[in-house]
């Protein structure tokens, strides 16, 4: 966090069932505004030099600057982990380079800095003072019901915090099960699953994927999966974004969102996206700069209410730096508030 938090922490206002914090439709439902966010950016100036405008053009005029007093919902944003490289115990049997074994991150040599983010007693109230510097009402944050760190940070802080587990298809119905004990118990709202992170790697449209498409639907939560060649030096084939077609066609009640960019293949993910109701596209792991410029023509013309903000923080990404590059990303007026909340 580079010690550069200042005032004290916003109180929670009211509580609001975790259960039904759905970010955006695809979390089914658009969330309302807080009450005091509007007034809270203006005395505090979290949101101070986000409405600048930039020179950057799009589809021949200028940039649009972010709108002031948008409550943001962050669709991947998280707490440190035990220890900083706990991925490889998930990733190791499938990395076979020396270097990845080596790196802080499973993507590290795509990151040229990632924030330094110690695990800390005050980790969850160092969190929320982030979110309010910036504007974040609230975010989606990835959990390990097994830490004692995440599971009370859903429960101290349902108004502001809501979670997503992991679930490995290769283990079956255990792992169904647990999700439906997360739904259950924890308030959890998503489902999410890497396809090239797991051993041995599960297609997006995989015979083993189905069962959790299936679980998703029953339970009412999205699934959140990376689509697009992945970071980590893994093979691609298991995240081609266009064998989510056959799911979209086998599930029409599912809501499925992408992350982590789709890259190479935006072009098709937009004629997906505008194929299927229930398929979203989530811009996490992205520095606003990056955003794929299908993505933002995308949203521009006919897909507002299909791409949602979602950053990468605390693994990739500061906030600081998605915030201050938002303003040259080009979305229309009528879209920040779709794409931010």
């Amino acid at each position: 966090m580079r010690g550069r938090h200042a005032g004290d922490q916003v109180a929670a206002h009211g509580h609001v069932p975790a259960r039904h914090l759905r970010p955006q439709q695809a979390l089914g439902g658009r969330l309302r505004p807080h009450p005091e966010v509007g007034r809270r950016l203006q005395v505090l100036g979290h949101r101070a030099g986000l409405h600048r405008a930039h020179e950057a053009l799009i589809d021949g005029g200028p940039a649009i600057a972010v709108p002031e007093g948008i409550g943001v919902v962050d669709t991947m944003i998280g707490l440190p982990s035990v220890e900083r490289r706990d991925w490889q115990a998930s990733m190791s049997a499938v990395l076979r380079d020396e270097a990845s074994k080596a790196f802080e991150h499973p993507a590290g040599y795509m990151f040229k800095e990632t924030p330094t983010v110690a695990r800390e007693p005050d980790s969850i109230d160092r969190l929320l003072m982030e979110m309010d510097r910036f504007g974040v009402e609230r975010g989606l944050v990835p959990v390990t019901l097994t830490d004692e760190l995440h599971v009370r940070a859903l429960a101290e802080h349902p108004d502001r915090l809501v979670g997503s587990v992991e679930v490995d298809p290769n283990r079956g119905s255990e792992a169904l099960r647990e999700l439906e004990r997360a739904v259950r118990d924890h308030g959890v709202v998503a489902a999410q699953f890497f396809p090239a992170g797991k051993n041995p790697p599960v297609p997006i449209n995989g015979k083993r994927a189905y069962p959790l498409y299936a679980k998703c639907v029953e339970l009412d939560i999205p699934v959140f999966v990376q689509g697009g060649v992945p970071g980590p030096r893994v093979p691609m084939d298991s995240q081609y974004p266009g064998l989510v077609d056959e799911v979209c066609y086998d599930f029409p009640e599912l809501r499925f969102v992408f992350r982590h960019g789709c890259e190479p293949w935006v072009d098709l993910t937009v004629k997906l996206l505008l194929k299927w109701p229930n398929l979203y596209y989530s811009t996490t792991a992205f520095a606003p700069r990056y955003y794929p410029e299908e993505i933002v023509r995308y949203a521009n013309t006919r897909g507002a209410d299909k791409v949602l903000y979602g950053g990468y923080y605390p693994w990739g990404l500061e906030l600081e730096r998605i915030f201050a590059e938002l303003d040259g990303v080009g979305f229309k007026d009528e879209v920040w508030p779709k794409f931010l909340r």
